[in-house]
């Protein structure tokens, strides 16, 4: 199986250089690895080029997100004939014995189109993360916390976008990443899709990979909480037209719960996001609104 894998980078350049030269020892080699970097400040494209030679690199002038950022990379891997693609994410550390059983599970059935491990801590080993995700227009806590055990394999709704393994197949039946999304929802919708194309989203219970959390905390904080928001109902609009009304009814009254929890804190920079979040998920306005949402602070 021709593997290729993506790596998305934004104002991270020690984690990319780092996820690179992990997958140059899984053994993955650098002409088969594609960092996007998405319009990052500062020197740090230069490091990832030097230190990491022979990798395919597109530097984005603009902030694509994760869905914009991936499909840059996408494009070029499916005109290039590989069979399929690992969307990693430069937090998360992957070793040789999970990448094997995840390519040999996309191969095990020929309906298997993506394929992700169990989601461990990296900062505390013992805490499951997930092992794969519901449905996110009907669950407000949708990663999936009951371990998968080795060599079992569990069909889910979606597949966390941290590390995915996905069939080259399903990007020519369904088209490439949502960009409306920008960030968080992007993976669910692709799932959802191959799913309604008779494709199977699993989770390998003999692939475990760890991912780091922390790193993101700050960002979780205001910018991943106005994405949830919004994106559900994003969500609810593609796929589930018929029954909007009574899942935004349920989606609203779970944001006033927790914006009025924000100000109960005095959080009023997450209380603006989630209140932002809602605005521009009821009027369909999508795309990246890092800058309106960080107040100029995060492009």
């Amino acid at each position: 199986m021709r593997l290729a894998v993506v790596i998305l980078n934004w104002n991270q350049a020690p984690d990319t250089i780092a996820s690179v030269h992990s997958l140059e020892k899984v053994p993955i080699a650098p002409e088969h690895i594609w960092v996007v970097d998405n319009a990052s400040s500062g020197d740090g494209i230069s490091r990832v080029k030097q230190e990491c030679p022979g990798i395919h690199l597109i530097c984005s002038t603009v902030n694509r997100g994760f869905a914009g950022g991936n499909n840059l990379a996408l494009a070029e891997i499916l005109k290039a004939g590989y069979d399929s693609i690992l969307l990693f994410n430069n937090d998360a550390k992957i070793d040789a014995a999970a990448l094997e059983h995840m390519c040999k599970t996309l191969q095990m059935h020929p309906r298997i189109g993506i394929v992700g491990p169990v989601l461990w801590d990296a900062t505390h080993p013992e805490r499951l993360l997930a092992a794969g995700g519901c449905d996110i227009a009907h669950h407000i806590s949708s990663h999936v916390k009951e371990p998968v055990l080795p060599g079992d394999v569990r069909d889910v709704d979606y597949v966390p976008g941290t590390c995915v393994l996905i069939d080259a197949e399903v990007f020519h039946v369904t088209g490439l990443l949502d960009e409306d999304f920008f960030f968080g929802g992007e993976v669910a919708s692709l799932c959802k899709k191959a799913r309604d194309n008779g494709y199977r989203c699993v989770v390998d219970g003999s692939a475990n990979v760890s991912h780091t959390v922390d790193r993101s905390a700050q960002l979780r904080h205001t910018l991943h909480v106005y994405y949830v928001v919004r994106n559900r109902f994003l969500y609810v609009r593609r796929f589930y037209p018929r029954r909007k009304f009574p899942l935004f009814l349920l989606w609203s009254s779970y944001t006033a719960y927790i914006w009025l929890l924000a100000l109960m804190h005095r959080d009023w920079q997450r209380a603006d996001a989630i209140r932002l979040g809602w605005l521009d998920g009821l009027q369909g306005r999508y795309g990246g609104q890092n800058a309106r949402v960080t107040g100029g602070q995060v492009a």
